[in-house]
């Protein structure tokens, strides 16, 4: 009996490591990696809203601002047990691809090494072209320029603004009748990110923009440890869940730059696109604003607007009503 188990125990060795082998095959690898999910697109809940914002504009005719995104930095520190930072460093092509769901027109100023360098050979009439003229002319006013940027930076990330747990254990006096366990935790933490939205021309700042985002995690456990004749049985099973953090910063950036078209195409309330987008409410929870006396109508409704929970936003997560962020 002993050396059937040794037997199987070395039969199920080999077959796990029958997959990888020292020596690479006709095809040049050593091993097949795992996988085969298809690349998908990657919207957050307030892509309905930009989608809906471009339509809306070029239905009714509405030009659209030539927007440039600078540098928007991660400002937390933030840095992981395993080296590197926790938070993303690429949020102003988030930007980039939120501005251009809306429909605005885009003009390159975050990385210009290729431009410059191409300006540089031209100058020097050492890049040429096809037709009559053997090289390219450089043209004064060729380029257009923006009307307006977008900069801001990711400004905090807390950890574990509030936590709760259960745990339970339970089995007869006798440990050889079974004991069992049964355990789950909910943990929140949360980011922040603040913008400003810059006259390119005469660097007033038009706008300015703060929104933060919480982030739920969960984890779950349970296991079971018995006596069988001679055998003895300990299993466990869990599982984790974080929403992901760069995910949370890149809806964080769509609902800024919602925010910045709808008022470039006067549309300063999810109304303009409620059928397209069907709003049922915005996990990013009611912001805190503090508006002076004298300010103009319309930007006490940009406001107004901005504190709605119920504004721009696809979907909730219905089974945490009193948290924002979704499972």
């Amino acid at each position: 009996m002993r050396a059937f188990k040794t037997l199987a125990v070395l039969a199920a060795t080999t077959a796990l490591t029958a997959c990888v082998t020292p020596h690479s095959g006709n095809d040049g690898m050593y091993a097949l990696p795992i996988g085969d999910a298809p690349v998908t697109a990657n919207p957050t809940a307030y892509t309905p809203a930009l989608d809906c914002l471009h339509s809306y504009a070029a239905s009714n005719q509405v030009a659209a601002p030539r927007i440039a995104v600078g540098r928007i930095l991660d400002y937390t520190g933030s840095v992981s047990e395993e080296g590197g930072r926790r938070i993303t460093q690429g949020a102003s092509l988030m930007a980039m691809s939120a501005f251009n769901k809306a429909g605005a027109r885009l003009v390159e100023r975050f990385d210009t090494s290729v431009t410059e360098l191409e300006l540089r050979y031209a100058n020097n009439r050492l890049i040429g072209q096809e037709g009559d003229e053997n090289v390219r002319r450089i043209y004064a006013g060729q380029m257009p320029g923006s009307d307006y940027y977008f900069v801001g930076g990711i400004t905090e990330l807390n950890y574990n603004i509030r936590s709760m747990g259960v745990d339970a254990q339970g089995g007869h006096t006798d440990a050889r009748d079974g004991v069992g366990n049964l355990g789950g935790r909910l943990y929140v933490m949360n980011i922040a990110l603040d913008f400003r939205l810059i006259d390119t021309r005469t660097l007033e700042v038009v706008d300015v923009i703060s929104y933060q985002k919480q982030i739920i995690g969960r984890e779950l456990r349970a296991g079971v440890f018995s006596f069988f004749d001679d055998t003895i049985v300990d299993i466990a099973a869990g599982e984790r869940a974080l929403e992901p953090v760069q995910l949370a910063v890149r809806a964080g950036v769509e609902r800024a730059v919602v925010e910045v078209m709808s008022r470039f195409y006067n549309a300063t309330d999810s109304g303009v696109c409620a059928s397209a987008i069907q709003a049922e409410g915005d996990p990013m929870g009611p912001a805190t604003t503090q508006t002076a006396a004298n300010v103009s109508p319309a930007t006490a409704a940009i406001e107004q607007a901005r504190a709605n929970p119920d504004a721009w936003n696809a979907r909730r997560d219905n089974n945490f009503t009193g948290l924002r962020g979704r499972s």
